[in-house]
């Protein structure tokens, strides 16, 4: 099958597409082929060995030391079941599908492979496959963080780096448990973040939110420089502090704060889960849920992917297609291109 790989870290160019081995289908496994994936920050992290502070020993462990340990990137997948293994009772071939892979990667190739009571539900009915794999990702991070802290009406909730992939869904999710938001992005960013349910819109560029009277029920850091001793005091009294983005101090320290102060401090997601996708696809189809795609790429432009992941400023999700596309018959077959080669 055909994947983009990568076998050493660095940039962009590292990623390319060759032909790999299908997975290998178990009892309990479901395979996917893939119609949309994503390249998500994970994938820049993953790729670039660029990780917060102090984390760089258990990247180590998780996504190689000297050489990728898994070679083919992509954490999530939208696509059709099309084998299912001998004990799998809760899918069938031709079901069309949304997956978390997590941190087993495996979405940007023709095949993904997952077992049956992993993070996969049915697709959203109202969307393409390149508009449901934006559930995915950003999607179910953004609801595990949120499934700490009670929202409701009158709940007050910041979501600093509003616009990227787990900001957009934050900020959908919130606004739609009856929370009033505030987002933090760029101006250039703030009409697109007010679309998606903000009340208003911090350009950070100008403002520092850490620095206003107002302070919040909750304070998502999507972003990575919202440390504890910096919001402490925007946090109202038993307030939470969600920290998508960690280095090793803040997540080693987060049980101590939450001790210290009474307010919760929390770098960790939990496990993904199928119920959180199945509830994804529900807002998604009732027209609660929006599907932000900034660009889309196929499959062999992923190199240009990955640059444009790299630069940081990406709209919600960078979607991946092509992977999946049925090849040319013998009758049709063409050349390969250039960047296919065998690996």
């Amino acid at each position: 099958m055909r994947a983009a790989v990568y076998r050493r870290f660095g940039g962009p160019e590292v990623v390319r597409v060759a032909e790999v081995s299908q997975p290998s289908l178990g009892r309990d496994d479901v395979l996917i082929r893939v119609h949309a994936s994503t390249v998500s920050a994970a994938d820049h992290r993953a790729r670039s060995r660029n990780v917060p502070r102090g984390l760089w020993l258990l990247a180590a462990l998780g996504i190689g030391a000297f050489r990728p340990r898994h070679r083919v990137l992509g954490m999530d997948v939208a696509g059709v079941v099309e084998a299912v293994g001998a004990a799998v009772t809760m899918f069938k071939p031709g079901d069309e599908v949304i997956a978390m892979l997590g941190g087993q990667f495996g979405g940007h190739a023709e095949y993904a492979r997952l077992p049956q009571d992993g993070a996969i539900t049915a697709k959203p009915r109202n969307m393409t496959f390149e508009e449901a794999v934006t559930l995915v990702f950003g999607g179910i991070t953004a609801r595990a963080f949120l499934n700490r802290v009670p929202l409701g009406p009158g709940t007050t909730v910041l979501v600093n780096g509003a616009s990227g992939a787990v900001g957009t869904a934050a900020v959908q999710l919130a606004k739609h448990a009856g929370a009033q938001v505030t987002g933090v992005c760029s101006a250039a960013n703030a009409e697109l973040v007010t679309s998606l349910g903000a009340a208003r819109v911090i350009d950070y560029a100008t403002t520092d939110f850490t620095g206003e009277a107002t302070t919040y029920d909750v304070v998502m850091d999507c972003v990575g420089n919202a440390e504890f001793e910096r919001v402490e005091a925007v946090l109202n009294p038993g307030g939470a502090l969600l920290l998508v983005i960690a280095d090793l101090r803040g997540a080693l320290l987060a049980s101590w704060r939450t001790r210290r102060s009474g307010k919760l401090v929390t770098a960790s997601v939990g496990s993904y889960r199928a119920d959180d996708l199945a509830h994804l696809v529900r807002l998604a189809e009732s027209g609660h849920y929006r599907a932000v795609i900034d660009r889309t790429f196929d499959l062999t432009d992923i190199a240009q992917a990955h640059s444009y992941v790299d630069t940081g400023r990406k709209k919600g999700n960078v979607v991946l297609s092509g992977l999946g596309r049925p090849r040319p018959t013998a009758a049709h077959a063409v050349a390969p291109a250039p960047s296919l080669v065998r690996d």
